[in-house]
């Protein structure tokens, strides 16, 4: 294999030949038109059940499990593998093209918000849990929810690109991602050695960002990696992992907007709390 020495101006003259590679692109914007749906709910959420999918859904499911009516949503499907990202009206409510995205339509205007973290502080805020409001705990759970947002781009398009995904096993790239999250499983396992979650004794949204990515790979959902890493090494994260895990609404937020895995996990459609019993794929599919 010859050494690679980049251009002086670089330029997209070819496929990476990595899996996404077919909506990979140095651009932004849209690529067709295409309107998104809107049901009956006041929050419209597009989104695909990845760990930063999982996120909102699990905190919209603890919302109404605690009786919250305002949050009832309709999550519809985004394929990301298929460009459903780069249509018209997706792009309207996130520039950036990255699911989850958000509208909110209760008031006189909608309200768009993207980034998983936002939507969780804006969620979080709207209803007025799972975020403190004594400044220092405040401020404890939203450093843990913007260690989530900075860290984890080092696990998902740092290690799982590059241990998963990539056309070709590049040892000094996997090295490299694989001890930084090994550090970060490592600072998580610490914070947890003296708390019951995250930021103490009360479960917030810092909590539901880090869980899909670092609880799914304490557990062995991510990558096919959890012996690679060792991660049942870090007995904190592992606790934490299994406790949130047995709640009834991270289960149900795991579900929605899945479409991979037993048929009996996957809704791919979530539009009322029924349909976790009477819409998901194995209730759907011929000879499910």
């Amino acid at each position: 294999m010859t050494d690679y020495v980049p251009p002086k101006v670089w330029t997209w003259n070819k496929e990476n030949g990595g899996q996404f590679a077919r909506i990979n692109r140095p651009i932004a914007g849209a690529t067709h038109e295409k309107e998104l749906p809107v049901g009956k709910h006041p929050l419209q959420l597009y989104s695909l059940a990845t760990p930063n999918g999982q996120k909102v859904t699990i905190l919209l499911e603890e919302l109404l499990a605690q009786g919250h009516r305002g949050a009832e949503y309709d999550a519809w499907l985004i394929r990301i593998n298929e460009g459903d990202q780069f249509g018209s009206g997706f792009v309207a409510v996130n520039p950036n093209s990255k699911i989850p995205a958000l509208l909110d339509r209760s008031g006189p205007k909608p309200i768009r918000v993207f980034e998983s973290g936002a939507i969780l502080l804006y969620l979080a805020e709207k209803f007025g849990v799972f975020v403190p409001t004594e400044p220092a705990a405040r401020a404890e759970c939203l450093s843990w929810l913007f260690w989530q947002m900075g860290s984890a781009p080092y696990l998902g398009g740092g290690f799982g690109h590059f241990y998963a995904y990539a056309p070709t096993k590049i040892e000094y790239a996997i090295d490299r991602f694989a001890m930084e999250v090994k550090r970060q499983l490592d600072v998580l396992d610490r914070q947890l050695a003296g708390n019951e979650y995250v930021t103490g004794s009360q479960y917030t949204i810092a909590d539901m960002a880090i869980w899909p990515w670092y609880g799914g790979l304490a557990q062995g959902l991510q990558y096919g990696a959890a012996e690679f890493l060792s991660v049942q090494e870090y007995k904190n994260v592992q606790r934490w992992a299994d406790l949130l895990g047995r709640r009834p609404a991270v289960q149900r937020g795991r579900m929605v907007n899945r479409i991979n895995g037993e048929l009996s996990s996957q809704l791919h459609e979530r539009h009322a709390a029924t349909d976790f019993q009477s819409r998901t794929q194995d209730k759907l599919t011929p000879n499910g």
